[in-house]
């Protein structure tokens, strides 16, 4: 059997990428587990009747409980969350400060989308005045929100921003209110409110996962193919040099 001679360039090559694909590939299959548990736990919450805020505080997990509300909304302290997409327009997501009467707590409320076509004029939205009751879920960000640069702290309001921190919102008001966003169902108040559950779904996070375990087995036959075929040049040229001593 002749010996196996990859060269030490090839293998080290190898030796660099080949874990690197392997973990991506990994990593990929537990985000399509961790997506999958994420949405199998929407459709089991979407589907009790809500529950009331100081029951939610309770919860080591409040995603996608339904909450109901009675309380008003703040007006004079609105967030635009910028860069939101809908069938290909330009827009942004409503969110502002709701105080529910029954736990005293302050919430920060997602009412929906709503078209921007032009910079150059404001967003147009209204907020009742008066008391409403509610029905909303809560929404927890699946990791952190990834940004090129922070947003600025401003004092103008509406504040446009290309994330949300509610921690931060109530830190910088002064006031006690709930950690996490809650995207309201429709009502009243709310304007267009086709959020995805998830912005990639299980499937995807397969279809990647293959990909990088495919790029890991091409890697690995070229290994083996340019070690063999190193070895069959190397006696290609062995037998050249002894026809020319010849």
């Amino acid at each position: 059997m002749k010996p196996f001679r990859p060269g030490v360039v090839p293998t080290l090559v190898v030796l660099a990428l080949l874990p690197g694909l392997i973990a991506l590939g990994c990593w990929q299959l537990r985000r399509a587990d961790e997506k999958r548990v994420l949405l199998d736990t929407y459709a089991e919450r979407r589907v009790e009747a809500p529950l009331a805020m100081a029951q939610i505080e309770q919860l080591p997990d409040p995603a996608f409980y339904r909450v109901h509300l009675h309380g008003r909304f703040d007006s004079e302290h609105s967030l635009l969350l910028d860069n939101r997409l809908r069938d290909g327009r330009a827009g942004v997501e409503l969110l502002q400060p709701f105080h529910d009467q029954a736990s005293g707590l302050w919430l920060l409320v997602n009412r929906g989308w709503l078209p921007w076509p032009d910079r150059r004029v404001p967003v147009a939205f209204d907020t009742p005045a008066q008391a409403l009751t509610l029905h909303a879920s809560v929404y927890v960000t699946p990791g952190s929100a990834f940004q090129l640069h922070a947003d600025p702290v401003s004092e103008q309001w509406p504040q446009l921003l290309t994330a949300i921190d509610a921690g931060q919102l109530w830190q910088q008001l002064g006031r006690d209110g709930f950690a996490h966003e809650l995207r309201l169902e429709p009502g009243p108040a709310s304007y267009r409110l086709d959020w995805p559950v998830v912005a990639m779904g299980p499937e995807k996070h397969l279809g990647y996962a293959v990909q990088w375990f495919a790029l890991s087995a091409a890697l690995v036959l070229l290994y083996l193919y340019f070690g063999w075929h190193h070895k069959k040049e190397n006696d290609h040229e062995h037998r050249h040099e002894s026809t020319g001593r010849a």
